[in-house]
């Protein structure tokens, strides 16, 4: 794995908690990883969950002139709006979405930005493939939330989406990946799109099951865990309470305003 990434992973902790009624204390979980893995309280860790509905705008959207139209959309549509950890474009959260969390210690974590991305890419192209999609790597034009990274069907549709935040001693990655409900989340995505004046072709939002069938939430979230475990040993772990009532009082931190 040190090819890979630059640096020795040879195991991770893999939590599976989910916040599906509060979304907002996924990315406040992430920051309170984040800081544990920077201060070696804790070695390198995966999270992998399933969100509730949300709209998780990036910083940039954050000081757009839109951004209150946006929220405010996104809020009427049933998708509260949160304040993503990474960086990207707004995206949409559902029932039929999970996320994908990678917590890495790395003294220059700078130094292997786009290796990150990369092995997170492959990792999750690899997982979708194994369900039987012909799923591949590279941005989609005029996609949701588009980057180098993205994951997409067939060179069509996008199904995945990556993003990263490091800080001195760690880097997270974070990925969306959607298993089902893709025209729920063209509904909130292409009013909150227009009201922050990004493009967006109402083609490229996909889902798993658009491309292979019925599919759940569970055989996704095993996928993952599966090619995970091909790269590196997982060790099961769970929150431990002081790590939730950390994550709970910088909770408000991630909502977006009302």
């Amino acid at each position: 794995m040190s090819a890979i990434l630059g640096t020795d992973y040879e195991s991770f902790g893999l939590i599976r908690a989910s916040f599906e009624e509060d979304p907002a204390m996924g990315p406040a979980v992430s920051r309170v990883l984040l800081d544990q893995v920077a201060a070696g309280q804790r070695g390198a860790t995966v999270r992998i969950a399933k969100t509730g509905r949300a709209v998780a705008f990036g910083r940039r959207d954050c000081v757009s002139p839109g951004y209150a139209v946006a929220r405010r959309t996104a809020r009427e549509l049933g998708h509260p709006g949160i304040e993503r950890l990474s960086g990207g474009r707004a995206t949409a959260y559902g029932t039929g979405v999970v996320v994908l969390t990678l917590t890495l210690p790395d003294p220059s974590p700078s130094r292997a930005t786009e290796e990150r991305f990369r092995f997170t890419a492959e990792l999750t192209r690899d997982a979708l493939v194994k369900l039987g999609v012909d799923a591949r790597v590279g941005e989609i034009p005029d996609e949701y939330c588009p980057g180098e990274f993205s994951v997409n069907a067939a060179g069509k549709s996008k199904l995945a989406g990556i993003g990263q935040r490091m800080v001195k001693g760690a880097a997270h990655v974070g990925v969306v990946v959607t298993a089902s409900g893709s025209d729920d989340l063209l509904s909130v995505l292409w009013p909150v799109y227009e009201a922050l004046g990004l493009p967006l072709e109402p083609s490229t939002v996909g889902s798993v099951e658009a491309e292979i069938g019925p599919v759940g939430r569970d055989d996704l979230i095993d996928a993952l865990a599966h090619q995970l475990g091909r790269r590196a040993r997982l060790s099961p772990q769970e929150l431990d309470q002081p790590t939730i009532e950390r994550a709970a009082s910088l909770v408000s931190g991630f909502r977006s305003r009302p």
